[in-house]
């Protein structure tokens, strides 16, 4: 299989997340090198993870014009995760191989989780469950702009 920008590799989910997929509903925004997609298994409501276009496992072979990118989308993402949700804070995290956790190996990602203060839940720490009050589709209907608008205005 050749990944979205080039390179050979078993089924990714990143890879697969193009405009035909029927996860293209959780992207939020696309630019000419990555994109940002809403984790399907969000710890909270507006988890949402930076993804590089091209099938590359670790920051190391990231080109200089992706690190960029991906730098841009992070900052966005802290912007419009604050503006709609308006977090106390923001999780940023990067897992690259599986000793760190990575559930995706093959492909870098950031994660970016908003966070609230006192947001520990004792359904998610004792019952291993998650209480997510919103929809992927409304938390896609509220960030979508916001990324729209930051990707128009000036770096």
């Amino acid at each position: 299989m050749t990944g979205a920008v080039g390179g050979t590799h078993d089924r990714c989910i990143f890879c697969d997340a193009g405009p035909e997929s029927s996860r293209d509903e959780l992207v939020l925004v696309r630019t000419p090198l990555s994109y940002v997609v809403l984790n399907l298994y969000p710890y909270n409501n507006g988890h949402l993870m930076v993804v590089p276009k091209r099938h590359i496992g670790s920051l190391a072979a990231a080109t200089d014009g992706e690190l960029s990118e991906l730098m841009r989308l992070t900052r966005d993402a802290e912007v419009a995760l604050v503006e709609v949700y308006q977090a106390h804070g923001i999780n940023v995290g990067i897992n690259l191989g599986r000793a760190a956790g990575a559930g995706v190996l093959d492909h870098v990602h950031i994660h970016l989780v908003p966070r609230w203060t006192g947001d520990t839940n004792f359904i998610s720490v004792v019952g291993e469950t998650r209480v997510l009050p919103e929809d992927l589709h409304q938390t896609a209907q509220r960030l979508r702009p916001i990324f729209e608008r930051l990707l128009k205005s000036p770096t």
